[in-house]
């Protein structure tokens, strides 16, 4: 059995055709995209593509994603853990890392007034 010519897809890694977008700028935003054309010898739509890359860039910037934030709190990194003044050596930073977060996270919690 045949495929049709319409229902082949083209490859994953094939670049995708450029769909028109519509943008609407003040004047003085056509002025900034008008000089920045010819600034950069560029297109219009090759000037936009490259500030939403800009954009992208600073917006998935790793020192601002949460996720990432999380890296290079562990202060010793050398595999000695420290809890409560007790310091444990040979812990696997890696593999303990829940432990090591939830301590931190219970140790900075503070006890509500009038207990304690």
């Amino acid at each position: 059995m045949r495929q049709s010519h319409e229902s082949r897809r083209p490859p994953p890694h094939a670049p995708q055709p450029a769909r028109p977008v519509q943008v609407y700028l003040r004047p003085d935003e056509a002025a900034r995209l008008r000089r920045l054309t010819e600034e950069l010898g560029a297109s219009k739509s090759a000037v936009l593509r490259r500030g939403l890359e800009a954009l992208e860039r600073e917006v998935t910037d790793p020192d601002r994603h949460p996720a990432l934030q999380i890296i290079g709190i562990v202060p010793e990194a050398d595999g000695v853990r420290e809890a409560d003044g007790v310091r444990e050596a040979g812990v696997d930073i890696a593999r303990e890392h829940d432990r090591y977060l939830t301590d931190e996270e219970a140790a900075s919690w503070v006890p509500p007034r009038g207990c304690g």
